[in-house]
């Protein structure tokens, strides 16, 4: 079974992953607080930027295809290499989705 490791930005945190388990499977397992909540690729709080590295993640249905190359679901992503993974790092697209749904900001809103 190949392994491989994965680093945190701006944390002390490395952590060894199977290319058969998720990152967040291996995140709880080493008792690392990754955010979590749907766990079946939806909601994307387990997202986070890839900096170095490959992933696979089929099932992450809550990304599009360019997001996908950018960041990963920790709860989908499998490693395929070694990685460097951002943390806490949304895709523009839930950005866009959180402005959308407050509707327009306007001066009464001060």
């Amino acid at each position: 079974m190949t392994e491989h490791t994965v680093e945190f930005v701006g944390r002390e945190e490395t952590i060894q992953v199977s290319e058969t388990e998720t990152i967040l499977t291996a995140c709880l397992r080493e008792g690392i607080a990754q955010e979590y909540s749907c766990r079946v690729g939806m909601c994307l709080a387990c997202s986070a930027e890839i900096v170095e590295g490959d992933v696979a993640q089929p099932a992450a249905r809550g990304l599009s295809e360019e997001e996908a190359e950018e960041y990963c679901l920790t709860c989908m992503a499998r490693p395929l290499s070694d990685l460097t993974l951002d943390r806490g790092k949304y895709p523009p697209s839930i950005e866009t989705e959180a402005v959308d749904a407050a509707g327009p900001v306007t001066a009464d809103d001060d």
